[in-house]
């Protein structure tokens, strides 16, 4: 670890910079020269050039630039809405990541051998889409000028899928940074798996991950976490550049933000290097020296045994005359007068929005160049690891074809009838041990609970630096189980970089109750469309004794109600089984709730296969008459309760059909005439039988029907004295059932 400096430079030179303004003789044009030549001749004199004979910057470089600080500036006051201040002060940050230190082909922003790139400080979206016009990724000067506006190419945050060059959709503060951990998690685990014996730098799966980061980033826990676990797992292909501008929303994070950044991340295990270049923090003697920030770039590239910090020191909104170090910068337009002098001080005609100069431009996208040859470079090294390895280029072939192996549905487990039952969990981990060998790229673990969720699969070392392995979990840095402490939203958001990052397929667990720390992370998969598997178990009452903090009321509701993810909940383990293999099909988020009680295993001889589960919804047991005179829906382990309270009413000569939902998205994807089918409209009696809120069952049920589930928090105690009092049974079914009959006749 970087011991360069004892303390974090804060205070004295940040102090410096609050209220002093480069104003006066300082910054007076005379020297400015709007219509002359490209250049940085055309510069106010009283604003530094920057450090650039290392990184052999000319002066379009430099103009470039200042064009980038104005295009920002530009944009946001067009707009009237943004974040024009960061996008200023870190364009020779990103100029230089994107010019001198990523492999990058911007003519294919897709290709598998680039370095990923995370802007994790997503309202600042313009440093990146900035770059992405500059290098030539397609992006044009008029989709700039239409940021933040209906169906343009600029929306307010990066959005990976829409926007080409752009990896992640970022935004909430922390989860880049977290999910950029993922994806170096990632790398190394692909590396193992397509290329384990190349040594260090040699293979075509070798990458880098950088980063640019905000103060509010690393305020936010979810990057705590998982730097944290970036720094355990020595992740030294991962890069971050932190902001250090000490500016948020409201102004001066001094008002909530003291602590010593550098010092923190050194804890953590990580190399830290800090560039200053504020100088005495006032504005007139701050100087970019890009030559240092490129030395730490370089440095952090060559140190592949820690992840690196970059902690980079600016002043907001800089050279903005009045502005500049300020809140008002960082989440609003500068203001026509502010922008006016800001482009004279950097030698731009003040009544000329966007310009960009020819040359400049030219300049700037000779980097395609660059890309094509590095790309030209890794296909050689690629068509000779091909030759070098058939089998490992046949599975990546299919890896990255999103194709599931040839073999899945063969190699997933059936369960023989058991009334004494298991637990769905317990067949969840049987499966995941059943599907290692013939899915070689499914990978996952849990946030501390192993043995409760069942998320180790047999034999499966585990992915961990090997001196640090343990006793009870042998592995080594390619390994396979995943181990992601007691950080559920960490964990949430490293599986997001992995899916991200390609080329392997990740599951995650914890207890259901524990999605609530994972939500930020589970809504970024779902409008980022991800194939990552939630494996929650412990989904309802039924986990007994831990009481009401554990016990999940409101969860299945409240996932439900996320657009793109999908719910799965089986009745038994057959349909664990078929469930299993139909989220490994999708490509989408899927969250399975697993009981940690068990529930009988439903003899298939007697009722219908739980092939239909992959369907959503099937009918499970068939009405004695042509047309039921109920239809009792149930998920998870409440399936049997329905089962036999459909017993009762069939003695009762009341025709019953039991229909499974296991996952109501699903369902809802299927044709009308299938869904109409499983719930005949003309059946009006209908009965939900879940143990959790009703809330959202009414669509299914309609006005007719009636809710067997809890409405309020449970309690400590034996799962069997909590279904009988809260009245989750087969008599509750039937009483139901009846008066469902009656409102519907009625």
């Amino acid at each position: 670890m970087s011991t360069d400096t004892d303390t974090s430079p804060r205070a004295a030179t940040k102090k410096a910079a609050k209220g002093v303004r480069p104003g006066g003789s300082t910054r007076t044009v005379t020297s400015a020269n709007p219509n002359g030549k490209a250049g940085t001749g055309s510069r106010s004199e009283a604003l530094a050039r920057p450090v650039t004979k290392k990184a052999r910057w000319t002066d379009l470089d430099v103009r470039a630039v200042d064009t980038a600080r104005l295009l920002a500036a530009d944009a946001v006051q067009r707009c009237g809405s943004g974040h024009p201040g960061t996008a200023m002060s870190l364009a020779p940050a990103a100029y230089l990541l994107y010019q001198n230190v990523m492999t990058h082909d911007p003519s294919d922003p897709s290709w598998s051998g680039r370095d990923r790139f995370v802007l994790s400080c997503g309202h600042s979206s313009l440093t990146q889409y900035i770059q992405l016009f500059l290098s030539g990724y397609g992006m044009a000067l008029s989709d700039l000028k239409e940021l933040r506006t209906w169906g343009s190419q600029t929306p307010g945050h990066p959005e990976v899928h829409h926007t080409p060059g752009v990896e992640i959709t970022t935004g909430p503060l922390g989860s880049g940074l977290a999910s950029a951990v993922g994806m170096a998690m990632a790398q190394r685990r692909q590396r193992g798996l397509y290329d384990p014996d190349a040594k260090k730098g040699t293979s075509p799966f070798d990458h880098t991950v950088w980063v640019i980061a905000s103060d509010g980033d690393l305020q936010e826990g979810v990057s705590a976490e998982a730097s944290s676990l970036a720094g355990h797992q020595e992740l030294g292909n991962l890069n971050v550049i932190y902001d250090a501008n000490q500016i948020s929303i409201e102004d001066d994070t001094d008002i909530a933000f003291s602590e010593d950044v550098a010092m923190r991340y050194r804890a953590y295990g990580w190399d830290v290097i800090e560039v200053d270049w504020r100088g005495d923090g006032s504005g007139d003697s701050y100087v970019e020296d890009v030559d240092a920030l490129l030395d730490a770039c370089t440095r952090a590239k060559k140190n592949t045994d820690a992840p690196t910090l970059v902690v980079l020191h600016t002043i907001i909104a800089w050279p903005a005359p009045e502005k500049q170090g300020t809140g008002a910068s960082h989440g609003s337009a500068l203001g026509e007068d502010e922008v006016a002098a800001t482009k004279e001080l950097l030698g731009f005609d003040p009544a000329k929005d966007f310009a960009v100069e020819k040359a400049v431009l030219e300049r700037a996208r000779e980097v395609k160049a660059r890309g094509k040859a590095a790309h030209k470079e890794w296909d050689k090294a690629m068509r000779a690891w091909r030759k070098a390895n058939p089998e490992r280029a046949e599975l990546y072939d299919r890896v990255a074809a999103t194709d599931v192996p040839a073999g899945l549905d063969k190699a997933l487990p059936t369960f023989p009838a058991d009334a004494k039952g298991m637990a769905t969990r317990k067949a969840s981990g049987e499966v995941l041990s059943a599907l290692a060998e013939v899915m070689p790229e499914l990978w996952g673990g849990s946030a501390d609970l192993a043995g409760s969720n069942n998320t180790t699969m047999k034999g499966a070392t585990s992915f961990v630096p090997k001196r640090k392995q343990t006793a009870a979990f042998p592995g080594d840095e390619y390994g396979r189980t995943l181990h992601f402490g007691i950080r559920e939203n960490g964990m949430g958001m490293v599986m997001n970089g992995i899916a991200l990052e390609g080329l392997t397929r990740v599951y995650g667990g914890t207890f259901l109750v524990f999605s609530d720390y994972m939500r930020p992370a589970v809504r970024l998969a779902a409008i980022q469309q991800l194939p990552v598997t939630y494996v929650w178990t412990h989904d309802s009452i039924g986990l007994g004794e831990d009481g009401p903090t554990h016990q999940p009321i409101e969860h299945l509701a409240a996932l439900r109600a996320m657009p793109g993810l999908d719910v799965v909940r089986p009745g038994d383990a057959n349909e664990v089984s078929v469930c299993w293999g139909q989220v490994l099909k999708n490509s989408r988020p899927a969250g399975l709730a697993l009981s940690r009680q068990g529930t009988p295993v439903i003899d298939r001889s007697e009722h219908a296969s739980a092939k239909g589960a992959a369907k959503g919804a099937y009918v499970l047991a068939e009405s004695s008459t042509e047309t039921p005179e109920v239809i009792l829906v149930a998920t998870g382990t409440e399936v049997a309760i329905a089962l036999e309270a459909r017993a009762t009413l069939e003695k009762a000569r009341i025709g019953t059909r039991v229909v499974s939902m296991p996952c109501r998205e699903w369902f809802e994807r299927q044709t009308r005439a299938y869904r109409n089918k499983v719930l005949p409209p003309e059946v009006r009696a209908r009965v939900s039988v879940e143990a959790a809120t009703p809330f959202g069952w009414r669509d299914l049920i309609g006005e007719a029907g009636e809710s067997v589930g809890i409405d309020h928090f449970g309690a400590s105690a034996d799962v069997a004295t909590l279904y009988a009092k809260f009245g989750i049974t087969p008599a509750a079914v039937v009483k139901a059932a009846r008066t469902s009959i009656k409102n519907a006749k009625g």
